[in-house]
């Protein structure tokens, strides 16, 4: 389990492709030196592995269901991704409950400056428009944020099966994580988990005891 308040930013060594194609090993600069073999990191969000590690190195086998599910197969070599080692039972939960289970993704369609923060805007699939409500939590490659604003489904720009969210950026949050980095990208593509207890809350109700 994570909290979604992100440890490091890690650089991208290497992305390659086993035998089959099916699946990539992605070799990461951690800047952690005391990682344990088996131990789960959040990468961008997703709850990888550690399949292999020396000194800051680790190595991450992500498999066919993890790269039809997020956006790690999007990853380039020189790039960096957020950092987030799993919590302990003493960990002070700053975010929110973040399983590294990446439900699918959005797309980014605007940066706005705000002061000294920084405006995002969304588009979401709109069949995860019922997790999401204003003042809410989402995590977006592996940030724990909350939600400003949540728009009806079709709403433009977004497409007739999408709605709009919209996102504040603290300077800190900006500074420390992969945000920073995304108008460098062109259409950049975030890793969306929602709210798990939005997800049981759902459930409950469908299926009263």
């Amino acid at each position: 389990m994570f909290s979604g308040i992100i440890e490091k930013k890690g650089h991208i060594l290497s992305l390659t492709p086993t035998q089959d194609n099916a699946s990539i090993e992605l070799l990461l600069e951690t800047g952690f030196p005391d990682l344990e073999l088996g131990e789960s990191i959040a990468v961008n969000g997703v709850c990888l592995t550690v399949a292999q590690h020396h000194t800051t190195q680790a190595l991450f086998f992500v498999s066919p269901e993890t790269l039809a599910r997020t956006s790690l197969g999007m990853l380039e070599k020189g790039g960096t991704v957020n950092l987030e080692r799993a919590v302990t039972p003493s960990t002070r939960l700053s975010g929110h409950i973040v399983q590294g289970h990446v439900d699918g993704t959005g797309r980014l369609l605007s940066i706005q400056n705000e002061g000294e923060a920084h405006k995002i805007t969304l588009a979401i699939p709109a069949h995860f428009k019922r997790y999401m409500v204003e003042k809410g939590s989402i995590t977006l490659d592996g940030i724990s944020l909350t939600l400003n604003e949540v728009g009806p489904i079709g709403q433009a720009p977004a497409k007739e099966d999408e709605f709009l969210i919209s996102l504040m950026i603290i300077p800190h949050t900006w500074q420390h994580t992969t945000l920073s980095d995304l108008s460098k990208k062109p259409s950049p593509i975030l890793n969306v988990e929602v709210d798990i207890i939005a997800k049981y809350v759902e459930n409950l109700c469908q299926y009263p005891a």
